[in-house]
């Protein structure tokens, strides 16, 4: 397989709306579609079109001259017309290489069916947020809204520091400076620490991997930046339990106090199928601290009682998945089947469902606005 063909291919996800490719031997390519694989009618790939795809990807990547390796991240870029975050890997001695889709335009929130009040965390000035969910929920495409309504709207210095770079953010109103794991710096903790003396008013963490990396974001918090990562955890819960399980268990209690003196926001996505059209679109699950949140955050009985709270302060910009299913079932966007079983607690979101009555059952012939895949173009 030449360069022309690897283009040929990686330009149809892009035009149809692929979220991920997929080239492995002995099938053919792959594309994933709203969460669902299909296959596309071409040649079944042999070991050498998957080695010959992997030595055209690492050329053009700064970090690694020869294939000698198990497994690598990259970046690959068609000029002009998408980027794609790269996983090569080694598998019975061939390769498999996975593309994630990322489109040259960030888009807003209004764009994603985000809810707005997400603008409102852009405007903070120090503290740590923290966007979580599993793997392809939008946790990047978020993280690059947030940092973009930031870049057009406050004159500010912002770090970025991802492995490997997805989307590439043009100066604004803001400076933005992009460092890359391998590339530019040698890890997450290295870069945080440089940045430190950077001036920066915002940083930007791809992903807290380690004790090390969460204990450097939130030293960076503690000394007035504002802080901006990710996590694989599902919701708010989950989020502050997983933080603090990082470190020693004779420490944790500190780390909690650190917690909650510097989290300021937990955004958590989970991504649903739609009723009515193509596409996904988002439910989220949104914390801002306050002075019972913080109670909760360092008091470990108390953590499962932030769901609560959340629920109860809509006004501020809060809400629980559950809350959002509701919207969205309410929106005609997802289907009640879909709604139960993504539901953080199905048994009590059925009974909320029971006095909403058939209401939710009813038409709306309305279109929603198109929620766009992390790293897709629309559907």
């Amino acid at each position: 397989m030449n360069q022309e063909t690897l283009h040929r291919l990686l330009r149809l996800g892009i035009e149809k709306g692929a979220s991920d490719i997929h080239l492995q031997v002995g099938s053919n390519p792959l594309y994933r579609f709203n969460g669902d694989l299909v296959e596309l009618r071409h040649q079944v790939l042999t070991p050498a079109d998957t080695e010959e795809v992997a030595r055209i990807l690492v050329a053009a990547d700064a970090r690694s001259e020869t294939l000698d390796f198990n497994e690598l991240d990259l970046a690959y870029e068609i000029p002009g017309e998408g980027r794609f975050r790269v996983n090569i890997s080694r598998q019975m001695r061939s390769y498999n290489i996975v593309l994630r889709v990322i489109p040259v335009e960030i888009l807003g929130f209004d764009a994603l069916n985000l809810p707005g009040t997400l603008r409102d965390i852009s405007t903070l000035r120090r503290g740590l947020v923290v966007v979580t969910g599993a793997t392809g929920m939008g946790k990047s495409t978020t993280l690059a809204t947030l940092i973009q309504e930031i870049n057009q709207h406050r004159k500010v210095k912002v770090i970025t520091i991802e492995d490997p770079i997805e989307f590439v953010f043009s100066h604004d109103s803001s400076i933005i400076t992009q460092r890359e794991i391998q590339t530019d710096t040698s890890s997450f903790p290295d870069a945080l620490r440089a940045a430190l003396r950077q001036d920066p008013d915002v940083i930007m963490v791809g992903e807290m991997r380690d004790l090390e990396t969460v204990d450097t974001c939130l030293k960076a918090a503690e000394t007035g930046h504002l802080v901006f990562s990710t996590i694989h955890t599902n919701d708010v819960v989950s989020t502050i339990n997983r933080l603090s399980s990082f470190f020693p268990i004779e420490e944790q209690s500190l780390v909690r106090q650190r917690l909650a003196e510097n989290l300021k926001a937990v955004i958590s996505l989970r991504l649903l199928n739609r009723k009515k059209h193509a596409g996904r679109v988002p439910a989220v699950e949104i914390m801002r601290t306050t002075r019972s949140i913080q109670e909760c955050i360092k008091d470990p009985s108390k953590v499962r009682e932030i769901t609560d709270h959340l629920e109860r302060n809509r006004n501020d910009g809060m809400q629980s998945f559950d809350q959002h299913l509701l919207d969205l079932l309410r929106g005609n966007k997802i289907s009640v089947e879909n709604a139960v079983a993504s539901a953080s607690n199905p048994d009590d979101f059925q009974m909320k469902l029971s006095l909403e009555g058939d209401d939710l059952e009813e038409e709306n012939d309305e279109k929603p606005e198109e929620w766009v895949p992390p790293g897709s173009s629309r559907f």
